[in-house]
């Protein structure tokens, strides 16, 4: 099969049908093999029945619904799993992402190599306030942070190798940070392409502004389990062996201060400083012992990623 379509949906009823029109109308000119994967996420409104609808017309379309909302990570996740064509392009049901992208997309996997390709809404018809100014800063500090030259992390038309998502979890937020998790996979080659943004017709944005505060923590969590996810202790045991030396010599010192009569221990900020940093210092470095103890025992400690095998 050449191409599984991703689709994470909820409660978008109004749109499912004239994007599965404009889909088939794409796959047909261009006569790929293909698959339709359509993730309701706990759709309130009529979604679920569309897709039985589309999926009676057309054996191409599978539907997986949710029981409840669970986040568009999740659809993804549940998406990824399913597909089956060489090259997995996501999209949202929104209308908001053109599938006339989907050839040039596949082209660029296919043929340039790539092994991510993500769109660039390099003209967005979204509140400058509430969407654009957030998302150019959001985008700035995950290039700097992550080393991935992407103007729009967070476009949701992408392009993928099916080793890719067969290879990565996505889960919580972690969607926006895609690119970031096949990097850390070994998926190194991702390549951008700039692709038509579309006003919403149908609908409301199921985003609020508090995407952007998990965004920033997901990154974070990203950046730290890329690095130190099986080797926690070399995190936190250089951080709190630091701080424990800092405040043994502070502690020394103002000993010996007391000793020669200079200073009062109960009266000295520098002594309860001093004391801080050595408990917290002995803290990091139990927390990051329990963590090697955690990871030692993992049924993944020894998990990695094969690209190819010459063994017999």
């Amino acid at each position: 099969m050449d191409i599984s379509i991703v689709v994470p949906l909820f409660n978008e009823d109004e749109s499912l049908p004239h994007l599965a029109e404009w889909i088939d109308r794409v796959m047909q000119q261009h006569g790929f093999s293909y698959e339709v994967i359509m993730v309701d996420d706990g759709s309130k409104d009529n979604s679920w029945n569309v897709i039985e609808s589309l999926r009676a017309n057309n054996s191409a379309y599978k539907g997986i619904k949710f029981r409840r909302n669970y986040g568009k990570s999740a659809a993804l996740n549940v998406g990824f799993s399913h597909a089956q064509g060489d090259v997995v392009i996501t999209m949202d049901a929104d209308l908001q992402d053109s599938p006339d992208e989907v050839p040039e997309l596949y082209k660029m996997i296919k043929e340039g190599g790539y092994d991510l390709v993500s769109g660039w809404k390099k003209k967005r018809y979204d509140s400058k306030l509430a969407k654009n100014i957030p998302s150019k800063f959001f985008n700035w500090t995950t290039r700097v942070m992550s080393g991935i030259h992407l103007h729009d992390f967070n476009c949701g038309l992408k392009a993928y190798r099916r080793d890719v998502v067969k290879s990565i979890e996505v889960y919580g937020e972690m969607h926006r940070y895609i690119p970031v998790i096949a990097k850390w996979a070994g998926f190194t080659k991702i390549g951008e392409k700039v692709v038509q943004h579309r006003k919403r017709e149908f609908g409301v944005t199921k985003f609020g502004l508090n995407r952007f505060v998990n965004g920033y923590l997901d990154l974070m969590s990203i950046m730290f389990m890329s690095k130190f996810g099986k080797q926690p202790m070399h995190f936190f045991g250089l951080v709190g062996s630091m701080s424990f030396i800092m405040g043994f010599v502070a502690l020394v010192v103002v000993v010996v201060l007391r000793l020669c009569g200079r200073i009062s221990l109960t009266t000295s900020v520098w002594f309860y400083l001093s004391m801080l940093f050595v408990l917290l210092g002995a803290m990091l470095f139990l927390a990051g012992f329990l963590g090697e103890l955690i990871c030692r025992n993992s049924s993944t400690r020894n998990t990695y990623l094969i690209e190819k095998e010459l063994v017999d």
